[in-house]
């Protein structure tokens, strides 16, 4: 019982994000079977980018619900983050995430957050999106 409490309290993401300029994936990881096949999670990741692409999202991060999640992005040169949370979740603690995430790209790009420098360096990426959420 008090394990499926902790479960039922505590914020979980759902899936991150990394998207280029045209909506492309560079790197995803999705955390729920909330979107159990590849299309499912390729309409996801097109319609959220569609959903937030006329947005100027800066240095700051920005919150969108959508499809009954709350959306947490922001763009970094000609790349797109975005973590995606229950409707019940911490839009704060999404965004921590999300800054942490691109924060960590950040240092291992050398400050080059670029399409191009991020698939040089998809191996370090990929660690990072295993490392940075545990289990979701």
């Amino acid at each position: 019982l008090g394990s499926m409490f902790a479960q039922e309290t505590c914020p979980s993401v759902k899936n991150i994000l990394l998207l280029d300029s045209e909506g492309k994936r560079v790197a995803v990881k999705y955390y729920t079977d909330d979107w159990p096949v590849l299309s499912a999670k390729l309409a996801f990741e097109k319609s959220v980018f569609v959903k937030t692409q006329k947005a100027s999202s800066g240095a700051e991060a920005e919150i969108v619900m959508f499809d009954g999640q709350i959306v947490v992005y922001k763009f970094i040169q000609d790349l797109h983050f975005f973590v995606t949370g229950g409707d019940e979740d911490n839009e704060l603690i999404l965004a921590s995430v999300l800054q942490g995430f691109a924060d960590a790209i950040d240092i291992i790009l050398r400050n080059n957050v670029d399409k191009r420098t991020a698939l040089e360096n998809l191996d370090l990426i990929l660690l990072c999106l295993d490392e940075i959420v545990d289990g979701g």
